[in-house]
């Protein structure tokens, strides 16, 4: 059985968020200078100003923190995600596509913290099996604001389409800024990959309804 990684508690009072939030930003700063396997708790702790039991009241280590950067990593794409819903149903499926994308592509290239916690969280069977919950949520929000868009695919059909886009979009980005690839062509790639996958699936459903 697979062990999901999470925090040891979430504060709920406003003193002890502050010491989480500032734990995790101190470690999304000392990730992305020192990288994941010279990362330590006891250096998160230090350079936080806060006693490593503070740090190990919420985390049991490293893997945990990392993990939880990536939900914070989702997080900010599920707020763009429901401000285009807002939108519908006045977008079509192809400007939803083309908006998410260029809003996580100005993320990843303005925080390359991004792509470090996603490279970090790949590195273990227990972190990998935590991120792929975490992306499977936020493709499970995704298929959501497809639905009313895609009503010719089936709703098993548009949960997979929705965790491709998810999982084919992270690829490229991460790619391109680990192999310090034109951060512009990859998006244009990844749109034109996407949007051509998504067209055919739509096309398939709406010939097998009509059959």
């Amino acid at each position: 059985m697979t062990v999901i990684l999470e925090p040891r508690r979430r504060p709920t009072q406003e003193r002890s968020r502050v010491k989480f939030e500032r734990l995790l930003d101190v470690s999304r700063e000392l990730l992305l200078e020192v990288g994941f396997e010279s990362f330590t708790c006891e250096e998160v702790a230090h350079r936080a100003g806060l006693p490593i039991g503070t740090l190990y009241q919420f985390f049991a280590n490293k893997y945990v923190i990392v993990c939880e950067l990536d939900r914070q990593n989702s997080v900010a794409v599920r707020e763009e995600l429901a401000k285009l819903a807002a939108e519908l149903p006045t977008l079509d499926w192809l400007k939803l596509l083309d908006r998410l994308l260029d809003h996580m592509a100005t993320m990843w290239l303005k925080d390359p913290s991004r792509s470090a916690v996603w490279y970090a969280v790949q590195s273990t069977p227990a972190t990998r099996a935590t991120a792929e919950v975490t992306e499977a949520e936020l493709a499970a929000e995704v298929a959501y604001v497809l639905g009313p868009l895609t009503p010719g695919t089936p709703r098993e059909r548009r949960k997979i389409l929705a965790e491709v886009l998810i999982h084919v979009t992270y690829s490229m980005l991460n790619f391109s800024i680990r192999h310090r690839q034109e951060h512009d062509e990859a998006i244009i790639e990844a749109k034109r990959l996407l949007s051509a996958y998504l067209l055919s699936a739509e096309a398939n459903g709406n010939s097998k309804t009509s059959n």
